[in-house]
């Protein structure tokens, strides 16, 4: 038997298998069209393999598919995983799908782990927020421990995922059109773009790095950069008057409402 085994290479199964290389070596890894897997295995140092071979074989089962393809991949190994005496792990990434829905689909009751990561688990600073039912102690244990260097797994209610994965998912792309903003705003100030741009990112980064270690509330550190009278003040009443928050937390909740979308597709 094989420890973990990825069916779907695209950017994130990609990503989280890179994350779980750097703990376990024993990795399973297939693709439609076989290439990308084949690729990556090569890279890793894993095996390629079949869809079914990876539903019969590994001990952790990474779907790693969009919401809607997963039925179709669950309908494809459904008898192997029928068919199985030993215990395994589905763990799904699927936007929206419930575990019920996965299980249902399968047609058994077995563990699952449900998943919402984002793209920086590829840089080892994600957020991948982890949804567990009738997951052994051990397994969970066995779990964190190979998916460690992606970042930060948080245990979290089902009910609360497709919420907070509308910030943690959608989020980084949100961030980038910040980012992406804040570099335009100093090209118009004469900034060169790759300067305004490196910039950007490293506010940014340098902020959320101050946030974390410091553990104040954020408006109390936005107000510490707020002397009176100054610069950052004549901003921050701009982003306020332009309704920039609000902004924010509609695109937050546009996405939760989608999250909810594609699970019922």
């Amino acid at each position: 038997m094989s420890k973990i085994g990825f069916i779907g290479t695209g950017v994130m199964g990609s990503a989280l298998a890179r994350a779980v290389s750097k703990n376990e070596k024993d990795i399973m890894l297939s693709n439609v069209p076989s290439a990308a897997a084949k690729v990556l295995a090569e890279e890793l140092g894993a095996h390629s393999a079949e869809n079914k071979t990876i539903a019969e074989s590994c001990e952790y089962i990474v779907l790693a598919v969009k919401p809607q393809v997963i039925f179709s991949v669950l309908e494809e190994i459904a008898p192997v995983l029928k068919s199985r005496k030993d215990d395994f792990v589905l763990i799904s990434i699927a936007a929206g799908v419930t575990i019920n829905s996965v299980k249902s689909a399968v047609g058994i009751d077995f563990p699952v782990i449900r998943l919402m990561p984002n793209t920086p688990v590829s840089v080892e600073k994600g957020v991948i927020l982890c949804a567990f039912d009738g997951v052994k102690e051990k397994q969970k244990e066995e779990f964190f421990r190979m998916f460690s260097s992606a970042g930060l797994c948080d245990e979290i209610a089902e009910d609360k995922i497709d919420a907070a994965g509308a910030l943690t998912g959608c989020g980084p792309a949100f961030a980038y059109i910040m980012m992406q903003a804040l570099a335009d705003g100093a090209v118009a100030c004469g900034i060169d773009r790759k300067t305004a741009t490196v910039y950007a990112e490293k506010t940014v980064a340098g902020a959320a790095e101050l946030a974390l270690l410091s553990g104040e509330h954020l408006e109390k550190l936005k107000d510490a950069v707020c002397s009176p009278a100054g610069s950052t003040i004549e901003g921050v009443n701009i982003l306020e008057n332009r309704s920039v928050r609000a902004a924010f937390a509609d695109a937050v909740k546009a996405s939760y409402k989608r999250n909810k979308e594609l699970g019922k597709k």
